[in-house]
């Protein structure tokens, strides 16, 4: 038996007995990120990057010098997953910081969520200089819009592969580990407490969002339905929506595309944007 079908038979027999355990242990598995060492290709953009440490401990990388731009990887992902945005970025003359997310990486911490990313974000967009532009995958990018509902300032935006509210999110992974309906809701409400925040607030439909935007996605992506994507962009007036037909959750940040969008965005911040690119 698979370790997964071993948790949904857990779930499904305890999920009802002993809802609230089920719910908490889940809470636990959900917050609690797996470290991932970098991949080979990774390895040559680790080494040429400045390791800085900024306030409470919050890890970093950094490359090149010039406009700032802040880049927030995924749940369990790593700054080096960005390698050719990195590259490109640093190449056309703008200066790059990559976290490591709370509990991620050297950051510090043993749990994390999108509210702690967010707040990571504006911790050290408070230690650097003017944002030129904010960048974030996956989690990193749900929470880079929740940070600007918090008083982030950045010029621009993007989003890649992100998820337009944390709820979807939960429910796919309530519904992943087979969480039966009574342990489902009490799992939500602990991610809540956890998080300090109602997660009917983690919802990209009640930001308001006036930055220059750029919202990114890929039509296979396994994780992360593309239809958040479009969600995003509808909320977004001033956003530019890429769809890009193959890339899954992660191969499209290696993606030339991404990178040529991102820059064009960066040149044209101060431009409304408010047409969509599909596929």
């Amino acid at each position: 038996m698979s370790s997964l079908a071993w948790v949904r038979g857990i779930n499904a027999t305890l999920g009802r007995i002993a809802p609230q355990w089920a719910a908490d242990r889940m809470r636990e598995v959900f917050m609690t990120p797996r470290e991932h060492p970098p991949r080979d290709w990774e390895l040559p953009l680790l080494a040429s990057s400045e390791r800085i440490t900024l306030r409470f401990g919050l890890s970093a990388l950094r490359w090149g010098d010039g406009p700032a731009v802040l880049l927030m990887h995924g749940w369990e992902g790593r700054p080096t997953q960005f390698a050719a945005l990195i590259e490109n970025l640093v190449g056309a003359g703008y200066g790059v910081v990559a976290l490591d997310g709370p509990a991620h990486g050297r950051s510090p911490g043993l749990e994390a969520d999108p509210v702690l990313f967010a707040r990571a974000l504006l911790e050290a967009a408070a230690e650097l200089p003017p944002l030129r532009a904010v960048i974030g995958h996956s989690m990193g990018g749900a929470s880079a819009l929740l940070a600007t509902q918090m008083g982030l300032r950045t010029d621009a935006l993007v989003t890649i592969s992100a998820p337009a509210k944390v709820i979807s999110v939960l429910r796919r992974f309530a519904d992943f580990v087979g969480l039966p309906p009574e342990a489902r809701s009490r799992f939500i409400r602990r991610v809540e407490r956890q998080a300090g925040m109602p997660v009917k607030q983690l919802d990209v439909a009640r930001y308001q969002l006036s930055i220059p935007g750029l919202v990114v996605h890929a039509d296979d992506d396994p994780k992360v339905p593309v239809s958040e994507a479009q969600a995003i962009h509808t909320s977004w007036a001033n956003s530019r929506l890429l769809r890009l037909p193959a890339g899954g959750h992660h191969r499209l940040l290696s993606d030339s595309a991404l990178s040529e969008a991102v820059l064009e965005l960066l040149e044209n911040a101060e431009q409304p944007m408010v047409f969509a690119l599909a596929s």
